[in-house]
């Protein structure tokens, strides 16, 4: 089992680790999914099951989710100034 935690646990080091490093928001976004699903994994590990599903829930699904059509909706509402006016 301890294997098992070490991996788990340099597995959240190393997604959160993408995530700080990563310039792209979209890769961001999926860096944080991931990490997510890796912090579910390791409360699964940890026999907490309730914050385990809560992670998966809003870690890996909900957050992300929410980040993705924040920055489709900035990239739609980018329309030049010049053609706005008209």
């Amino acid at each position: 089992m301890s294997l098992l935690l070490d991996l788990l646990f340099f597995m959240t080091a190393v997604t959160g680790t993408g995530i700080v490093l990563s310039r792209q928001p979209g890769r961001q976004v999926l860096a944080i999914a991931a990490n997510g699903l890796v912090l579910s994994l390791l409360f699964t590990a940890l026999q907490a099951p309730d914050v385990a599903f809560s992670e998966l829930a809003v870690g890996t699904a909900a957050v992300p989710t929410l980040f993705l059509v924040v920055l489709i909706s900035t990239r739609i509402d980018r329309t030049p100034r010049s053609e706005a006016k008209e």
